[in-house]
């Protein structure tokens, strides 16, 4: 595990917040053709929750992000937004304001050409908000960037730099659950943990739910509470990241990414 992300969990743990908005996706299938990359998934994560999916790649984790926010074709199953407020259905404009998205890759992410200004404010003109200008500005402030990173391009930023740019273009929408694709694993160790840091620091602020996929168990249990382990399109297990922290988990494969993730051995077998 990476030693910049390792230690205790430190989010999550003072459990969901009273009337914010959670996220419950019900027997999920999703299929391309033949090919069944979702079979069945079910989760619940409650409002103000974090949550967490690994798994190796291939297993159908990001597909379940994509499906949720529509990217991906649900062959079946339901997804809906849950808690006191109102629930926009899956697919319309309000759902997808209240659920945004941080992917895996920051530069494929931004548009090349845009400016980070107008990264910025073309989501609020697809909503309709007037107050662009204070927005961009609270929302660079946000991520710990400033006003002084407005008119640069992409390619003029660091990677570090670009992943709080897409993150400060997700948030700006002021939504209730954040999706996150492999939020870090483009990035350095040292960038890795400030970038998990700021979004730990944000979901606490903010009252936001989280869904978060990785294949690195380290930074899943550094900011998820709880996560579901998939394989082949299924979950596995569930399990707090307390409890796999201390190993003690039910399913061999569990076991075997677990196995994984600490490396491997120069020492010849006994």
């Amino acid at each position: 595990m990476d030693a910049a992300v390792n230690g205790p969990p430190r989010s999550g743990t003072q459990g969901h917040r009273p009337g914010g908005t959670g996220l419950r996706i019900a027997g999920l299938r999703v299929e391309y053709g033949d090919f069944v990359a979702v079979d069945g998934l079910s989760i619940d994560v409650a409002a103000g929750d974090s949550f967490g999916i690994v798994g190796e790649s291939g297993s159908g984790k990001s597909t379940v992000l994509r499906a949720v926010c529509g990217l991906a074709p649900l062959a079946s199953g339901t997804v809906r937004l849950t808690g006191d407020g109102d629930t926009p259905m899956p697919g319309s404009k309000a759902f997808r304001r209240q659920v945004q998205m941080v992917f895996q890759d920051p530069y494929g992410s931004l548009h090349p050409r845009q400016t980070v200004d107008r990264i910025l404010a073309e989501p609020l003109a697809i909503h309709g908000f007037a107050d662009a200008e204070a927005r961009i500005e609270n929302a660079l402030d946000e991520v710990g960037l400033g006003s002084g990173f407005r008119f640069r391009y992409p390619h003029q930023l660091s990677g570090g730099q670009r992943q709080r740019i897409a993150i400060a273009r997700a948030l700006i929408l002021e939504p209730r659950v954040l999706l996150l694709d492999e939020p870090t694993s483009a990035l350095d160790a040292s960038v890795q943990a400030e970038v998990l840091n700021l979004l730990d620091a944000l979901r606490e602020r903010r009252g936001l739910t989280f869904v978060m996929v990785s294949h690195d168990l380290a930074v899943v249990t550094h900011l998820c509470r709880r996560l579901a382990v998939m394989q082949r399109g299924c979950i596995v297990e569930e399990v707090d990241s307390a409890d796999l922290s201390a190993h003690r988990v039910q399913a061999a494969y569990t076991r075997s990414l677990m196995e994984a993730s600490a490396g491997f051995s120069r020492e010849p077998p006994a």
